[in-house]
């Protein structure tokens, strides 16, 4: 297994490092020293870091904590990394942005665009052919329509089919005499149509990652 990069974090550890001992951080530190070889030291690092950063309001939070917090996680991504963990390695990193600070960001996005890739080949041997991603099926099973529609909704007069039917000539055509059309087209434009039925894409927009999500006034993950 070839490893993950992290040309920054290997260049700027030491000032970080330094900058982290003047704050009073000895034991991250400590910690930090054996990261690379230990996963539990990491995992201890990012702990620390992580007090450090709801000590108090976010703002008054010291910055080299959240590189600190960088450090750790991309320390914790390698070692999954190197262990195949691609999908742990991914949420590890995706804390690292959303929490970490501006030093070791390039870094963090070279890592979760390395582990993307990788996650998708994984997936794309899993699920085998494009066409077997596919959310929804593209046929459409009247027999089993029927067997759920109420009785006698299909008893009215034939309803007519049009293609990319404009607004003006649905109101002037069916809208005022009240009959029923069925609309079709209209969206075939739409990316959305294909995209989101389609799990390849999903995955390579989206895959295994962590997300801020707001819940009026708390934000949490």
């Amino acid at each position: 297994m070839d490893e993950l990069l992290t040309p920054i974090m290997d260049e700027e550890s030491p000032r970080l490092l330094q900058t982290i001992s003047e704050h009073g951080g000895y034991a991250y530190v400590g910690m930090a020293a054996q990261a690379a070889a230990d996963i539990r030291a990491a995992e201890a690092a990012r702990d620390l870091a992580w007090e450090q950063l709801h000590s108090g309001p976010w703002h008054s939070v010291l910055p080299v904590w959240r590189d600190a917090y960088s450090m750790a996680c991309l320390h914790g991504a390698k070692y999954h990394y190197r262990n195949g963990e691609f999908k742990e390695a991914l949420r590890v990193l995706d804390m690292g942005v959303l929490m970490g600070g501006p030093v070791l960001r390039k870094d963090l996005d070279s890592a979760i665009e390395t582990l993307s890739l990788k996650a998708r080949e994984g997936e794309n041997e899993r699920f085998g052919e494009r066409e077997a991603n596919r959310l929804v099926s593209e046929e459409f099973n009247t027999a089993k329509a029927l067997q759920v529609l109420p009785n006698r909704s299909l008893s009215c007069k034939l309803v007519v089919k049009r293609s990319a039917l404009s607004l003006e000539g649905f109101l002037s055509e069916y809208f005022l005499s009240g009959s029923p059309v069925i609309i079709t087209d209209c969206m075939a434009h739409w990316p959305a149509r294909t995209n989101w039925n389609d799990l390849d894409y999903l995955k390579r927009v989206a895959g295994d990652r962590t997300v801020p999500v707001e819940l009026k006034c708390f934000t949490g993950w």
